[in-house]
Order: structure tokens, then C-alpha cells, then sequence
């Protein structure tokens, strides 16, 4: 052995391994997801992901006051209204439920948080598809149309960044254009770039009530490929987009390495609720340190090359220390 080859030299203790490591995670990079229900006082627990609630606007701002002294300050907003309807007319209705729970929020904490919305369709129609459905297909372009009014709507009530999901052709583009001609020319555009049809949004789909009739591989895009990921990110900068996502992160870390790589805007990912959930139940079952196990996924997430981490995890992670 040649003795200049001592690499283990900088493991040799946890304060030089603290010195030389080369990533991190910490409060700012991670958003947090809330699912806001209408009502008063409503706070229950979501079945099929522990320790993550259905929460009416009132007792959001109680979980964003907490969330905001551990250091999270950008969230970001699932709607499930009491109405469904073939066109989620409810998505871009003023009195909407995420439109209440955001001015409540930018009432008690104006500039001090990020406020993130979830523009997709799935959640407010009977049929649980991202955009309209015609004799059985997804239609395009007047999908697009409700998407850009309900990013509007958004925008309107006080979000500070609007973040379409659903995966429709020149969504990014019509919703660009409409808030600018709307006058609201700094609110943001976080693109769900790169959305795989993945088997991993099971719990978040019990969460929202919103598994669709039939699968979403027509829009959805398909887990074997990965260039077209780079496609449609670009596709999406060009439109409009300041912010990109790939989603899921864990099964798709070469997807952030491939995007990160492409683009010089922040780069999102999603830790979905399949992964999160798969972690519960096994740390549960006594199969893995739970603490271990968050802090090793967020740190591949961010070696991948996220800028920034949507995640059902922070609040636990940071409150216990584990990151």
C-alpha cells in the first residue's frame, strides 16, 4: 500500500467527519406538505401515513406556528373539498379551500413564510383525473384552461409560488401567461417537471380521496425512460417555469442527477408518501432505525442534486435531532 493513500485519515472522528462532509440537510432546504380540509378544528390523522393529519385552515396556522420554530418556512398546500364534480369546479372557486386556508396564513405570518400551492385537478373531480375526461380520455387543452384559472385563484388569495402537477402539455406556459396578464408577475411556478405514473402516490391518493378511474399513464410519464425527463423539464423552462421537480425522489435519484445536471434553476424533488410510509411501517416493525434511515434518504436526495426536498419527514426529523 502506498502510505500517501489514507483517505480514512478525514474519518477519523465525528468533528473532521462534520469538516470535510460535502452535504447536508438542514430546515430551509425542506418544504412541507399540509392537507386542508374545510371545517373548523379538524386535525385527524391520516390512516396510511403516520403522524401526518387532515387539517382544516384553522389548525394550519397552529402546525405552520410550530413548524416555523423549527426553522420550516415554506409549505405547501393539498385542498380536498367537500364538492367533486367532473371539472373540479371547486379548484377555482374564491371561497375554495386551499384560497381560505392561504389568506389565513398570510394574514398571521405574511412575509415570514413561502406559501406553495398544488395545482392539479385530481382532488376535486368525481372521476379523480388530473384534468377533464372525455368519452374515457384525458383532453389537453381544456384541462389547461381550468389549471391557469385555479393557479389565478391562487395567486389571488396570496400564494407565494404556484406549483401546477398535473402533467398537462403547455400548462406551465397558459399559467405563466395569465398570472402576468393578471398582474401577478412574481408569483412563482414550481413545475412538476418530471412526474413519473409511479406505484409510490398510494397513500397520498387514500389521503386526498383522489385515485382516478382507470391509471394516469397517458400523461403521467413512464418510468422507464429518463431522457424524456430532460424533455420535459426543458419543455417547461421554456414556458415559463422558475423551479423544476422530479417526483418520486427515491426511485428516481439518476432523474435529479440527470435534471441537476441540464438545468441552472432549483431543482426539486419529492420524498412521496410511499416512501414515507414504507419507512413508518418498517420502523415500526422494528426492521430499521428510523432516525438512520430519513437522514440517509434526505442526504441521497440532496447528493443527487436537490436543491430543495418536499417531505412528510421534517418536522420529526428536525424536533428529534435526527438531521
Amino acid at each position: 500500500m502506498n502510505l500517501l493513500d489514507r483517505p480514512r485519515r478525514l474519518r477519523v472522528n465525528p468533528v473532521m467527519r462534520d469538516l470535510v462532509a460535502e452535504t447536508d440537510v438542514s430546515a430551509r432546504r425542506l418544504i412541507t406538505p399540509h392537507f386542508v380540509v374545510e371545517g373548523k378544528g379538524v386535525r385527524h390523522e391520516i390512516g396510511a401515513m403516520p403522524g401526518v393529519y387532515h387539517v382544516s385552515a384553522d389548525t394550519l396556522v397552529d402546525e405552520v406556528a410550530g413548524d416555523l420554530e423549527l426553522g420550516l418556512k415554506t409549505h405547501l398546500l393539498f385542498g380536498i373539498p367537500e364538492h367533486k364534480d367532473a371539472h373540479g369546479t371547486a379548484a377555482v372557486a374564491d371561497d375554495g379551500v386551499v384560497n381560505v386556508a392561504l389568506r389565513k396564513l398570510k394574514e398571521r405570518f405574511g412575509a415570514d413564510i413561502i406559501t406553495v400551492t398544488d395545482v392539479c385537478l385530481c382532488a376535486y373531480t368525481d372521476h379523480g383525473h388530473c384534468g377533464f375526461l372525455k368519452d374515457g380520455v384525458i383532453v389537453n387543452d381544456p384541462s389547461v384552461g381550468q389549471l391557469a384559472k385555479m393557479a389565478l385563484a391562487h395567486a389571488r388569495a396570496g400564494a407565494d409560488i404556484v406549483s401546477p402537477s398535473d402533467m398537462m402539455d403547455g400548462r406551465v406556459g397558459a399559467i405563466r401567461e395569465l398570472l402576468d396578464d393578471e398582474g401577478f408577475v412574481n408569483t412563482s411556478i414550481l413545475a412538476y417537471s418530471a412526474k413519473y405514473a409511479s406505484a409510490y402516490y398510494g397513500p397520498f391518493r387514500d389521503a386526498c380521496s383522489s385515485a382516478p378511474q382507470g391509471d394516469r399513464k397517458s400523461y403521467q410519464m413512464d418510468p422507464r425512460n429518463g431522457r424524456e425527463a430532460v424533455l420535459e423539464t426543458l419543455l417547461d423552462l421554456q414556458e415559463g417555469a422558475d423551479m423544476v421537480m422530479v417526483k418520486p425522489a427515491l426511485a428516481y435519484l439518476d432523474i435529479i442527477r440527470r435534471v441537476r445536471d441540464e438545468v441552472l434553476c432549483p431543482v426539486v424533488c419529492y420524498n412521496v408518501s410511499g416512501e414515507y410510509s414504507l419507512v413508518k411501517n418498517a420502523a415500526k416493525a422494528g426492521l430499521v432505525d428510523e432516525a438512520a434511515i430519513v437522514r440517509e434518504n434526505l442526504l441521497a436526495m440532496r447528493r443527487a442534486g436537490s436543491d430543495l426536498i418536499i417531505t412528510y419527514h421534517g418536522r420529526e426529523a428536525l424536533q428529534k435531532g435526527w438531521i
